[in-house]
């Protein structure tokens, strides 16, 4: 069986000029939570070839990537078999390089006219992402053998954990999903979002990367188990599961406290999404870091050269500890769906890879399921909020020409994957 090697990307980070989706609309706000708009990003959608070209020479075989909602559904119940072909054309450049397609459905970009809708915490959405699903395979699902149907449903749970740890350090109380007093700047903002999206004055934008309610929650779970039923309604042969941002959760000390903070965490992050997604053929599990947690709460990182550019700590190890535990529970197919370091020293990113790897090959000698290893990402890309300062690809991308340098990172990878075929 192939063991597959390879990279993944999401469209509105690499495509450029998505202008139909939700987090363009923000983007362009006078007072934006961007630090810079996306733009042309960097032109994935027309230089497709050359990058799935870098990534066949290096060794790879599977190029995970989305496809765009907002581009297939620019306007409600209107499809655009342009973008529909384009796509098309994406996947039979990959198959005919001998590169295995991947492809998620959503990777945390939504049409625009979806948040006007009451996106992620409106229950239509479920439907309106059937339907989406269900014509993607209707149009594509021939080319295809893997399907991811959303990217990190649990995200949304992770950005409210990380808002009311914040608070909390600060002696604020507050439920998720509750309006608290905002400053100034915050009240512009809101106020411009709801203008944006044509919603009234106080209304939420509730856009995927929202944090998120326990009724978003279920309207995710909802929205991924009538993709499912809808991508096997039309096809059969194809493999469909979701992908989770799973953290390594540790013990800091040996308090009662501590114990029952990890569990809950996990419960969050990974089991109470189990039985949505038990009759799923695969879990992609992406993991990027550790958490350690004491009676106190998580525990700051106290060496701060052991931080990644996005501010947590860079911790390889924390791969294999998560498929471990993932494991326990999750008895079908593993693929590690995302795993990287935000660095601008590449060698930084092979030192990482390399104690990935070694964990990879650790866990499948194990015994478990492990059946592919993506790393993030293809390239340097728009890293949402952050904009192109984050530095993650395997491939730089000089963005005022839009040339491709392949990192020594992207030729290392493929070279270490060789030991698994």
């Amino acid at each position: 069986m192939v063991f597959y090697i390879g990279a993944s990307t999401a469209a509105h980070q690499i495509e450029g000029n998505n202008k139909n989706s939700d987090f363009w609309t923000q983007e362009q706000l006078p007072h934006s939570i961007f630090k810079e708009p996306s733009l042309d990003a960097v032109d994935h959608y027309n230089r497709y070839e050359e990058d799935i070209d870098l990534l066949k020479e290096a060794g790879l075989n599977a190029y995970r990537f989305s496809i765009e909602w907002a581009r297939i559904e620019p306007e409600k119940g209107r499809f655009d078999e342009k973008e529909v072909a384009h796509y098309q054309a994406v996947i039979d450049y990959c198959k005919k390089n001998g590169v295995e397609p991947f492809v998620t459905l959503h990777h945390f970009s939504s049409p625009k006219w979806l948040i006007t809708e009451g996106g992620w915490e409106s229950e239509k959405t479920v439907e309106y992402f059937r339907r989406y699903a269900e014509y993607i395979i209707t149009q594509l699902g021939d080319s295809l053998n893997f399907v991811c149907t959303i990217n990190e449903a649990n995200m949304g749970i992770q950005l409210a954990a990380i808002i009311k740890r914040i608070l909390t350090q600060m002696g604020i109380n507050i439920q998720v999903g509750v309006n608290m007093a905002l400053g100034e700047e915050q009240q512009v903002q809101m106020k411009e979002n709801a203008e944006a999206f044509g919603l009234a004055e106080n209304e939420q934008a509730n856009t995927f990367l929202s944090q998120r309610t326990e009724k978003g929650d279920q309207i995710i779970i909802d929205a991924h188990i009538a993709a499912r039923e809808a991508i096997r309604s039309v096809n059969k042969n194809i493999k469909v599961g979701l992908t989770l941002s799973l953290h390594d959760l540790q013990l800091g000390d040996d308090s009662e406290k501590a114990k029952e903070l990890v569990a809950k965490a996990w419960n969050d992050e990974f089991l109470h999404y189990l039985p949505a997604i038990e009759e799923d053929d695969f879990l992609g599990v992406q993991n990027y870091t550790r958490e350690i947690y004491t009676e106190n709460g998580v525990a700051k990182v106290e060496d701060e050269t052991h931080l990644t550019e996005m501010g947590y700590e860079n911790y390889p190890q924390a791969l294999a500890n998560v498929i471990r535990k993932v494991a326990e529970v999750f008895k079908k197919d593993i693929y590690i769906t995302e795993n990287g370091i935000a660095a601008s020293d590449d060698r930084q990113r092979v030192e990482f890879i390399d104690t990935v790897m070694s964990g990879v090959s650790d866990v499948i000698n194990e015994g478990l399921p492990v059946k592919g290893y993506f790393h993030w990402s293809l390239m340097d890309n728009f890293e949402w909020q952050k904009g192109f300062s984050m530095k993650f690809g395997l491939i730089e991308v000089e963005r005022a020409t839009q040339k491709r340098t392949p990192k020594p990172s992207l030729a290392y990878l493929g070279e270490r994957g060789k030991a698994f075929n």
